[in-house]
């Protein structure tokens, strides 16, 4: 179920070139990637620890839970949608690729998602 939300989400977003559920411990739950270059488990699993760190400091500034978290490079951006405590949704996209639209899709694949963690 998951690979197919992931997959929605991409089919849908100009630029997507991978995806992936996984817990904020770094393993991930399920992964989709159209690109050789883009190791997006890897990925994913270094921004968890970061994710990690955000999330304290927001408790600590007292601003409320993560919600939502974009990397941006030359190459590459990753939009992280918080799912759970414990779990995250992430989509890589070209620098190109549509965020506006990644966000929006992300967004809406939450419900469903949460029903299957």
């Amino acid at each position: 179920m998951f690979r197919e939300s992931i997959e929605k989400i991409m089919d849908n977003c100009d630029g997507a070139v991978a995806g992936v559920v996984m817990g904020f411990d770094g393993i991930a739950v399920d992964s989709v990637s159209r690109d050789s270059e883009v190791d997006v488990n890897t990925i994913s699993m270094e921004f968890s620890f970061v994710l990690g760190q955000v999330r304290k400091a927001a408790e600590l500034l007292e601003v409320g839970a993560l919600q939502e978290v974009a990397i941006r490079s030359e190459s590459l951006t990753f939009v992280i949608r918080v799912l759970t405590e414990e779990y995250f949704i992430g989509v890589a996209l070209k620098p190109n690729g549509n965020f506006g639209k990644g966000r929006f899709l992300m967004r809406m694949a939450v419900p469903e998602l949460m029903k299957e963690l």
